[in-house]
């Protein structure tokens, strides 16, 4: 049977999420107990509470996955996004705003939640440290998942963040399901350390029975297998799926393909001076995915990722601010 040619290059489904960055400095993270650099769940009242002690910040519609299919869409890719805000004023920020970066957004909102909140601070070297508020992204379930938006899409892309409630995480398996039912790829994110750290055993799991491509950051990977040893930890993750990449920062990303047979280094972009690393993996994973959705090689796809990573560490923000269809071109880099 002829699979039939897809309509979107990657769906992502995640926690949709705005955030709000504002500087800091290490005082302040000590002061409010939080560990630098790292993601934690809060409830309502706290997340309040941080946001009245931190400085200005600036409102940015934000989530992980969300923060990719953006990225796919400056490429000039077509995505489309599955997550859940509620019926208020970020609610309607998010909305918009994933709409104006091209991307299909179509889940019906929920009445009555609020819609979730990242406080994201931001340190001098450009590290942020974040604390989310879940709110209506915590009621994903399975009955949101459109399996005719992912069956038409190349790429199903799953946040790994998705492991901490329950009822996303039955939407995530309902997504995989509906992503192999129709013959397309499923790829995961690890998404953060502390989430591989709570649910190491449930996402080898997953990414050993229903993940064809796997991203994730050094910090992620050697978590995933309890091993500082970089090589053996990212051969034993390129030998269990069809292709892996992990980011290393400055150092670039190593990718794996054809069940860890081939190994490509791919170095990173330069930036002259690195400002906020919000959304530097999310923007890494559109640029990567994208390219794998149009066929280039797992070298080329790694610097499209690159590229995209680069550009949204060079400012505030999560999503990309110059059009990354127009750096490819400059970087010799074409999508058909």
């Amino acid at each position: 049977m002829t699979q039939n040619p897809a309509s979107y290059d990657v769906c992502a489904v995640g926690n949709a999420i705005v955030d709000v960055l504002a500087p800091c400095d290490a005082a302040f993270l000590t002061a409010q107990g939080l560990t630098p650099g790292s993601m934690q769940l809060v409830d309502a009242q706290q997340s309040a509470a941080l946001y009245a002690a931190m400085a200005p910040g600036v409102e940015a519609s934000g989530g992980s996955a969300g923060n990719t299919v953006a990225g796919v869409g400056s490429f000039g890719g077509r995505a489309a996004y599955i997550g859940k805000v509620g019926d208020d004023q970020l609610g309607g920020v998010f909305s918009h705003d994933i709409r104006a970066a091209g991307v299909a957004f179509v889940t019906p909102v929920l009445p009555g939640a609020a819609t979730g909140a990242c406080m994201i601070n931001v340190t001098p070297d450009g590290q942020r440290t974040m604390c989310t508020f879940l709110g209506a992204a915590n009621q994903l379930e399975a009955a949101d998942i459109d399996a005719g938006l992912i069956g038409a899409s190349a790429i199903l892309y799953l946040e790994g963040y998705l492991f901490d409630p329950a009822p996303a995480r039955a939407a995530f398996e309902a997504a995989a399901a509906a992503a192999h039912a129709a013959g397309r790829k499923v790829a995961i994110t690890l998404s953060d350390t502390f989430v591989v750290a709570r649910w190491r055993a449930e996402l080898l799991a997953f990414i050993e029975a229903s993940a064809d491509i796997v991203l994730a950051n050094e910090g992620e990977l050697h978590a995933l297998f309890e091993t500082e040893d970089f090589d053996h930890a990212a051969a034993h993750l390129g030998r269990i799926v069809d292709i892996a990449a992990v980011t290393r920062g400055a150092a670039g990303s190593v990718v794996f393909g054809n069940g860890g047979a081939e190994r490509v280094e791919v170095a990173a972009c330069p930036v002259d001076k690195v400002v906020d690393t919000t959304g530097a993996g999310d923007q890494y994973a559109a640029g990567f995915l994208l390219g794998l959705a149009r066929g280039l090689s797992l070298e080329d796809s790694g610097k499209l990722g690159s590229l995209a990573a680069a550009e949204v560490i060079a400012h505030w923000g999560p999503r990309p601010m110059t059009s990354l269809e127009g750096l490819a071109k400059k970087a010799g880099l074409t999508l058909a």
